[in-house]
Order: structure tokens, then sequence, then C-alpha cells
């Protein structure tokens, strides 16, 4: 649980080099405020920084070392995630003859390992990042849950490999320079990102359901699961109730903990569904009631304008019923504009992801958040991220306009704000720099290279086909994305983030649900709707899909605005050879300011190239275009 970083050489003794390794994991220190350990022997030096929530006690530690009778060591294993499986795997282990030290889930990813080999993956549930160490035949493995929860980034060296929780701990190590290329700029701007890519010149990520094996010879990346395509048999009714048992066990996987888990509840289906299972879970164990927590901001309610495709209803009147409804005990949490403009907590959101984002008071909001929960004494909570990929809840998915286009559907859907841009947040970057990179075909590549893996059914009708498409590039494009923003919010302040709607035996079935059955007579999401029916209040499940909340504070943009002038007026700024002279120049002209959704698209590139000269300046990046 919480973050790794390590270093392996093959033609270098690194037991001296464990202070090296050390400030690696230093820059992870806030994904784990309760501990930290190093292991350095050898060609290889592991270190954890830790967040207690499984066996809290000195014999949770983290790396694990297997021994043999001679103390020599074995295998050494450093975790980040929660093996949700964990009680099980370690009672077929103990049958075996393993036997444990501690209780907590490295150490059964670790017997796990010695008992299967690689193949141990498959037998791991839940959310998880890993490295092991496999002295005897001096190997590396570094392993990534099935849909990217947790991240995992890597840099290959001559003679070995650097890896760590996110790109910071890498750049912490004297052979990485912050080099952003036009590919690295590419992956900023096409909202679209590649499996496998960084964004800083020579690193790369885990691909989600693959490991990475490092020998002396050279690395090779293998895949242990991918997205099954199986004919579904079942009836409309045994799908609901399938889908009912297989959420309820997802949810009570997430909730093992040696700590309190919360819940996040907006009201919506996704998080509210969760939340009535929790609780349920929890008070048949006499362990409730479940605390629930909530985002508002001030006068966001009292003065709600409706988007058209984003949010038609607030959030607070429906997350109240909910929990009202529930019976959980909930906190709403609610900021006001000043809270959501200090530059500084807009720099710390910007270090949390190691890049810039269009997202501003999003991210801002959810980052305080976060701090928030961790100060209630909260260290994990569910989450009802993934819930839309999982059951086709994006209006995109199935809006002809943007589910039958030549791109990604999210994509066609952002370029109807802006023709010339490569998606959120592009469009005050310098035209002929967007044409030269390419982010338009960057993108449409990247999607035919996509639809090149998904899986299909012989017999499948062409809108079963499509539609099948759709959902795999859900799954596997967009929600990485989306799930790594998550957990660097959270982890910014020390709280794990499990997403029940990410578990696998859930994502396997319902991939395989006809389109049909998960949007019965066009209400979206009629399938997790029908199966949760009994849960809750009729309003909270007959609710459409609202996005998470982005302020509608005039006082806010105006603060974006004033920012935004004074950088584009600054000809010594870092990001001034990347911005685009015409669009600045409109964009910081008050009297032409757009309204409605299109003032919000624009404020979102705003937000980006303030958060671009933040991430310039303060990471050094050295751009080679």
């Amino acid at each position: 649980m919480s973050a790794i970083a390590g270093w392996v050489d093959f033609q270098r003794d690194l037991s001296p080099q464990t202070s090296v390794v050390e400030a690696m994991a230093a820059t992870l220190a806030h994904r784990g405020p309760d501990g930290r350990g190093v292991w350095a022997e050898g060609h290889a030096a592991l270190a954890h920084r830790r967040l207690a929530l499984l066996d809290v006690t000195d014999t949770g530690r983290q790396p694990v070392v297997h021994r043999t009778e001679g103390d020599t060591p074995v295998t050494v294993l450093t975790l980040d995630g929660a093996i949700t499986n964990h009680d099980e795997l370690r009672a077929e282990l103990a049958a075996k003859g393993h036997r444990f030290a501690g209780g907590g889930d490295a150490e059964t990813a670790l017997h796990a390992y010695l008992e299967w080999g690689t193949a141990f993956l498959t037998r791991l549930e839940g959310l998880f990042a890993l490295a092991v160490w496999d002295v005897r035949r001096q190997e590396l493995l570094l392993a990534r849950d099935r849909l990217g929860v947790k991240p995992l980034c890597y840099y290959p060296t001559p003679t070995g490999v650097l890896f760590g929780s996110e790109p910071k701990a890498l750049l912490a190590h004297p052979d990485v320079a912050p080099v952003v290329d036009a590919d690295g700029l590419r992956e900023l701007f096409a909202h679209s990102r590649k499996p496998g890519t960084g964004v800083f010149r020579g690193t790369r990520e885990v691909v989600p359901g693959h490991v990475l094996v490092v020998r002396p010879p050279g690395s090779t990346e293998q895949r242990y699961w991918s997205l099954p395509a199986r004919q579904h048999t079942d009836s409309l009714e045994d799908t609901i109730t399938t889908v009912r048992g297989l959420l309820a066990s997802a949810v009570t996987g997430h909730l093992r903990a040696d700590v309190p888990v919360g819940a996040m509840l907006s009201g919506g289906i996704d998080s509210s569904a969760l939340t009535a299972l929790a609780h349920r879970t929890l008070t048949a164990t006499g362990a409730g009631p479940l605390r629930s927590f909530s985002v508002n901001f001030t006068g966001y309610t009292e003065n709600f304008e409706p988007h058209p495709t984003m949010r038609s209803t607030p959030d607070a009147p429906y997350a109240a019923l909910a929990a009202e409804h529930i019976g959980s005990q909930h906190t709403e949490i609610l900021l006001d504009t000043a809270a959501l403009t200090d530059p500084a907590v807009h720099a710390m959101s910007l270090r949390s992801q190691d890049a810039p984002s269009p997202l501003g008071d999003m991210d801002v909001s959810l980052i305080r958040f976060f701090a928030r929960l961790r100060e209630a004494g909260f260290a994990a909570v569910l989450s009802g991220e993934t819930a839309d990929e999982v059951f086709n809840g994006y209006f995109w998915a199935y809006d002809p306009g943007h589910s039958n286009s030549q791109t990604f559907p999210w994509v066609s859907f952002e370029r109807g704000h802006d023709a010339a841009a490569g998606g959120l947040g592009t469009s005050m970057i310098d035209r002929r720099l967007r044409k030269d990179l390419d982010f338009l075909g960057y993108a449409d590549q990247h999607y035919r290279d996509a639809l090149t893996e998904v899986p299909h059914i012989d017999g499948d009708t062409p809108a079963e086909r499509r539609a099948r498409e759709v959902t795999y590039l859900a799954l596997t494009r967009w929600a990485p994305t989306h799930l790594d923003r998550a957990d660097r919010m959270s982890m910014a302040h020390g709280v794990q983030l499990r997403p029940p709607f990410c578990d696998r035996a859930l994502v396997e079935y319902v991939y395989n649900v006809p389109a049909a059955f998960k949007r019965v007579d066009g209400v979206e999401k009629s399938l997790l709707r029908s199966a949760v029916a009994d849960l809750l209040p009729e309003p909270v499940l007959r609710r459409k899909k609202s996005a998470y909340p982005t302020t509608q504070e005039a006082a806010y943009g105006d603060f974006v605005r004033q920012r935004f002038i004074e950088l584009a007026t600054d000809r010594g700024a870092a990001v001034a050879g990347l911005l685009d002279a015409t669009a600045t120049a409109a964009a910081a002209d008050a009297d032409k300011a757009p309204e409605g959704a299109f003032a919000w698209v624009e404020r979102a590139s705003m937000e980006m190239v303030l958060q671009l000269e933040t991430w310039l300046t303060d990471y050094r990046i050295d751009l080679k275009l």
C-alpha cells in the first residue's frame, strides 16, 4: 500500500546507493505518510512509503522479504494498493504450507509469487502496482492491476531500470532529466493517451493488465489479462440479479481494511449504489454506520444553471436524500471561492499529476476534498469511478454523432467546441505548432490502433460490434486517464481511493452484456439502476447523470482570466513560445468572452496555459521540439 520506488542495475552493486533510492521514495511521501522502508543488496534496491490500512503494526512494513532458513534473502516484494481477495488467498496458501509473519496483503502477494511464479498475478484481485525482485533468478517483475487503478512508471537504462509510483520519483534520480519532446506534448494535448507511454522522454508506464520482466539480457512485457469476449446467454432478469451479486461482492472486498473506509456520495446512481451496499455490509457486521462524504460549493445549489450535456441537476439535494434513505452518516464538504482560487493549491494539483491539466477548479476542489477526508480520519474511501465506462453511462457512448465517429467518441465531442484544437485545453496553443505536431492525427491513429485490439464474437450485428468497440475503448483508453487522476488527487493527501466498479469479475461480466440490456427503453445505465432499485429512493434512481461539479461563480472565472491576462502579456514567460497570439489576445478581451458551455471550454484553455507555465518553470522542463 502507498508508494513504491526502486533501481535495478545488473552491472553495479547498489548496496551503497540506498540514499538515491530513498530520495526517489521521498518524492512520494504524500502517498505514504505512515512509514518508510528500503531494501538494497547486490543489483537491486527497493523502497516503500507506507499508508497503513491493513496490519497497521510493524509486521505490515515493506518491502517484505522471504528468506531461507539460513537467513539468505530469496524474494523481495513492495506493493502499492489493496489485494481485495487477500483473506481467501492467504487461507489457500496456508493450506499449502505457507507460513506468515504478519497480516498484510503484501506478504500474501509475496507468498503467492513463491507458489505460482509469474502466474500469481492472475490470482490477485483488486487495485495494485507491485515490484518483485527474485534474488535467485536475478529478475525484476513490475506489474499493474487490470484496469490501471494504481500507477506505475519506469525508465529503462542501458544496464537495468528505474521505477516508481509517479514520474517525480524517476526525475529524482540523477540519470533522469525532465526532457519533453514532440511525443510528450502530443500525450499532453491529444486527450487519448496511449497505454505505456510517458510524457517525459525515456519514461514509460507499465500497461494495465501487464507485467514487465527485467532480466540481464533485456526486458519483456507480458499481458496477463485482457477483456474477454463471450456470448451472453442470461436473460435480462438473470443479468440484473448477477450484476447485483457481483457488485455487492466487489464492495465487500473493497471494504476490507483495519482502518475505517468511507464513501464518496454525489447523489448519482453510481456512488449511491456503492454507499447503500457498503452501509448494508457494515451494519450487518455491527461496524456501521458508514460515513459518506460529498463536495459542494457555496451558493452552487441555490444558483445552479444546468449544462445541456454535462450537468442537469446539482448534487447536494440528491446526496442528502440518498444518505437519509440509506442511513449513512453524511458530511458535506463545502468550499468557497477563496478555497478554489489559492494559487498554491493549483500548483499542488499540478505536482500531484506531474503534468498540467485544463480542469482547474475541478482538480482543486477534488484535492481539497481529499485533504478534508484525511483530516476527518479517513485514509480509504469508496468511489464510483469507472461505472460509466462499464455500464455505458456517457452520452457519447450512444450518441451516434460521437459513438460512430472515426475517432474516440470523447475526442469527437471535444472537437465540437473547437475544430482546430486537439482536445480540451488546447485552443490557446500556437496553431502552427498544433499543425506540426498533428494533435488530431496523433489521436486518430491511436484510435485506429486501439480498434485492432478489440475482441469480437462471430455473429455480432454491426450495431453490437460497434457497441463492444466503444465499451472497450472506454475501459482501456478513457478510464485509465481518469483513474490515474483520481489516484493522484486522493494520494496527494494519503487517501486510497477504492473503485469497486473496477472489480475484474464485474467488468468481465458486464462487458459482454448486450448494449440493449444496459440501456432499456433509452434509460442510461438502466441495468445498474435495476440492480439496486430496492436500495435507493425513487428520485435518486431516476436522476440523470451529472458530471463532477465545476463552480459557476463569476468570481472564479474572473480569477482565472486575470491571472491569464498577466501571463499572456508577459513576454518573458516560459510558456510564451507555445501560445497563439491571436487566440490569447481574443481570450484576454473580456468584452468578447463567450457565455454558457463555451465559457467553461475557454476557461479550461486558460487554466491549461497557467498550469503549463508552472510546470515548465517548477519542473525546469527542457523542451525538445
